[in-house]
């Protein structure tokens, strides 16, 4: 008998598209990526941008690429692609930086799909105010289907958002404290540096005028 050869199903990491439509698109999904990726890094879950999400086995073409996607369960760390029956798990939350020029697609095509694929959270965000006059709009999957969320709270990841110009702000729901951004950590390092230089400083002093303590 001749041996039937499977040919093997290739699945691609990218399509060759731009990341997003325009630098303030790019820079909140990068922020958010960031933002989530330090919020989370003491939970089993994972962060993932513009990467494709298989959620059908043997159907390369049955894709999607959420701008951002929150997956608990999973080891953390990047990956080429994400597959849904290799990782055990769906993702829990995603984003979309929308804009008039993807409305369409994420307010109708991607609000179906991510219902039927089962994601609990659908999160979208206009970051210059195109059709969404809020910016922010959240869903959260009830039955078979989407249901606004007028809160702007999400209960999966414990976190209130806020709209802060052309990013979204995250605030924790346990203590209110505010997830701080790349620069802001910077900020801060930079404030903490400086007190313990002042502090050092002071004890220079004593030293100087008592001796040793």
């Amino acid at each position: 008998m001749t041996a039937i050869i499977t040919p093997e199903i290739h699945y691609p990491s990218g399509d060759g598209e731009p990341v997003a439509e325009t630098f303030d698109h790019l820079y909140v999904i990068l922020i958010t990526i960031e933002v989530l990726r330090q919020y989370l890094q003491e939970v089993q879950a994972c962060v993932l941008g513009n990467q494709y999400l298989y959620y059908a086995r043997d159907y390369p073409r049955l894709r999607c690429a959420p701008d951002v996607m929150v997956i608990f369960g999973v080891e953390p760390g990047s990956r080429d692609n994400y597959k849904i029956w290799e990782e055990g798990e769906i993702p829990r939350v995603v984003f979309e930086m929308t804009s008039e020029g993807t409305r369409e697609k994420d307010n109708v095509i991607k609000l179906e799909l991510y219902s039927q694929i089962g994601i609990e959270e659908y999160w979208q965000f206009d970051p210059k105010g195109e059709w969404i006059p809020e910016q922010l709009r959240g869903f959260r999957l009830v039955g078979d289907g989407y249901v606004p969320i007028v809160t702007d709270v999400s209960l999966t990841l414990g976190l209130r958002l806020e709209v802060a110009g052309a990013l979204i702000s995250f605030y924790r729901l346990d203590n209110g404290e505010k997830l701080l951004i790349p620069v802001e950590l910077q900020q801060r390092a930079q404030q903490l540096e400086s007190k313990v230089e002042s502090l050092q400083a002071q004890l220079d002093r004593y030293r100087d005028r008592f001796g040793e303590l």
